[in-house]
């Protein structure tokens, strides 16, 4: 999503897990998703580090909220407390739903403490920093989104209708469709798949 937004074309590589192609682990041996290669000694190997690649680059609307100079920090702040604490309650909210344990509505009210905070955010503002988007509103989308779908019935009904309205604005964007859309697999026979203005629709 960032990478849609920055408009930096780059040249997309498909895989699949469960087999990693050898110039995948030789570029990262670690190997996780995403990879961004800039050189063979240049390469970022977490998503946030790839958002703030792209969006450091070109940043045409503004994401990084550049003319406060706490806004950075401060999306930051709420991006690691919901990549640590928050993913945490998630996969255990997840894992409840799925194995028909006793304690999902308890693993479910844990999510919630932070589901509370973005909803009391969005009661005054159309987005999580401010009145338009910014870094901290995609790098929370996949998150939320997860979050949704794990009881969608009652996430339909829940008291949250600022979050749902905030989701379902990016779900139904032409930006979520574009970055969604399905890739052939990578293999090094195959033309290069470029991701960016070109495949956006950018200019």
């Amino acid at each position: 999503m960032a990478i849609y937004y920055s408009q930096q074309p780059v040249i997309l590589r498909d895989v699949v897990l469960s087999n990693k192609p050898e110039a995948m682990l030789v570029s990262s041996p670690k190997g996780t998703v995403p990879v961004l290669v800039l050189s063979e000694k240049n390469v970022i190997e977490e998503s946030l580090e790839v958002m703030l690649w792209a969006l450091g680059n070109n940043d045409p609307d503004d994401f990084l909220h550049s003319n406060n100079h706490e806004a950075l920090a401060q999306m930051l702040t709420l991006i690691t407390r919901f990549d640590n604490d928050f993913k945490v309650s998630l996969e255990a909210y997840k894992c409840a739903k799925r194995y028909h344990e006793a304690d999902l509505i308890q693993r479910r009210q844990t999510c919630e403490l932070y589901i509370q905070d973005l909803e009391q955010r969005l009661t005054d503002q159309n987005f999580l920093m401010s009145s338009k988007s910014s870094l901290v509103d995609i790098a929370l989308l996949p998150f939320i989104r997860q979050f949704a779908r794990v009881e969608r019935q009652w996430y339909l009904q829940s008291p949250y209708p600022h979050l749902r309205k905030w989701l379902n604005n990016y779900l139904q964007s032409r930006m979520f469709s574009k970055v969604m859309a399905k890739s052939p697999l990578w293999s090094p026979e195959n033309e290069a798949i470029i991701f960016g203005p070109s495949i956006c629709g950018k200019v």
